[in-house]
């Protein structure tokens, strides 16, 4: 009786497993199922040797909790109350047979492992470096966009071809890029960002991200609504039709649920944009736009695509470069061929990605374990997903003890 209800606590938790109780006739509380799930819940007896460990957020952007696991058993062995280091040092050098450790590349955990096992192998999670090549190259091209709209013949832009949402995003950049330069200007002088900071009354990160190139996007843009549809509005506009209403009545046709001003917005600036002459430019993709389509395949981008890539290509070497190297380090990752490794640190030293390749050499031990050993931190962000499901499933009220004892289980 009581395995049945101890059961019902750790897969619904208190009321939700007492309604289901009362349905199989067992006249249990709530109170009743967490209590039983908190009493038969033990620590797991067995030695540890191969560990996961990642954090976990109570509250996103505000409080934090660490959860560590046993990769060769495959469960949950231990939630800690935040992800400090002297506390996650604190519960390593009490497991010393621990002999593998795999976290993510945050330096909190590597720096208590190191402090607490010296011996022990700590293995970086191979999704987070394939994550962080990508987010390295996306950074690559927001330091490029002023070449990238040189070589689209997008260095100017005029206004009459903007909405009313793109006037003020250009406005904002206008404004923006007064403050770039008086910033660049302060650092080139070399003055130091702390005195930087406190000249221009801007905040430390701000002037890190303009020192660094990194505040240059001109449209911040996502995809809308009209994306998909645009082929067919280009072949309709080609065959004559030209009135907005009747655009979107063919639209909504198809299945289209936007409204009438979306497809009119469409219209006129194509009309608009057809009244250009040679001389005047109009919008270069965004950043992500351009990342995405340098990183397809060739076979997969239409052919105004090829030719925009090709044009990026030829005006921004640089960036192609960086978009070769950052295909050969998750190449690297995903062959194991950790020989290859030295050799592409070497060459991405001078590159637009050599903050990331930096990062690869401070944490060199652990990314060639990455790429040599068979473990991985996947099965410990699978265990974070299901702490997100308890969680959630008790409204974010449960504490530390009884979201451990519903993880751990049965002994």
């Amino acid at each position: 009786m009581e395995g049945i209800v101890h059961h019902l606590g750790l897969a619904l938790g208190g009321r939700p497993g007492a309604a289901f109780a009362a349905r199989l006739m067992l006249p249990v509380s709530n109170d009743t199922l967490l209590r039983v799930v908190r009493r038969r819940a033990r620590a797991r007896a067995e030695p540890l040797c191969v560990i996961g460990i990642d954090d976990w957020a109570f509250r996103r952007n505000h409080r934090y909790g660490t959860i560590i696991c046993d990769l060769e058993r495959r469960r949950v062995v231990n939630l800690l109350p935040d992800r400090e280091i002297a506390t996650v040092a604190a519960w390593l050098v009490a497991h010393p047979g621990i002999r593998v450790v795999s976290r993510d590349r945050g330096g909190g955990y590597g720096e208590a492992a190191a402090r607490s096992l010296p011996e022990a192998i700590q293995v970086a999670d191979r999704w987070h470096l394939m994550e962080n090549a990508s987010g390295a190259f996306l950074e690559a091209v927001s330091k490029s966009m002023k070449p990238i709209r040189a070589a689209l013949g997008a260095t100017m832009i005029d206004p009459k071809l903007l909405t009313c949402a793109e006037h003020l995003q250009y406005e904002g950049y206008l404004r923006r890029e007064e403050t770039n330069a008086i910033v660049a200007e302060l650092s080139a002088n070399g003055v130091s960002i702390k005195e930087i900071v406190r000249r221009t009354g801007r905040s430390r990160k701000l002037v890190c991200l303009i020192v660094r190139g990194q505040r240059t996007d001109m449209f911040r843009t996502r995809q809308g609504s009209l994306d998909p549809h645009l082929p067919f509005l280009d072949a309709q506009w080609e065959v004559g039709c030209r009135n907005g209403a009747e655009l979107w009545r063919r639209l909504r046709a198809l299945g289209f649920a936007g409204s009438t001003r979306v497809v009119s917005e469409w219209a006129t600036r194509r009309r608009r944009s057809e009244r250009m002459t040679s001389t005047q430019l109009h919008k270069p993709p965004s950043t992500r736009t351009i990342a995405r389509l340098m990183t397809l395949k060739r076979d997969h981008l239409t052919k105004a695509e090829t030719l925009t890539v090709a044009a990026i290509e030829q005006g921004a070497p640089a960036l192609a470069e960086a978009r070769t190297l950052v295909d050969r380090f998750q190449s690297i990752v995903r062959r194991k061929a950790e020989a290859d490794l030295a050799p592409w640190l070497q060459d991405a030293g001078s590159s637009l990605i050599a903050s990331f390749a930096r990062g690869i050499t401070r944490d060199f031990a652990a990314v060639r374990a990455a790429v040599t050993e068979t473990w991985s931190n996947g099965q410990t962000e699978g265990h974070v997903n299901r702490l997100k499901l308890v969680k959630r499933q008790m409204y974010g009220r449960a504490k530390l003890d009884l979201l451990e004892a519903r993880l751990i289980g049965a002994p």
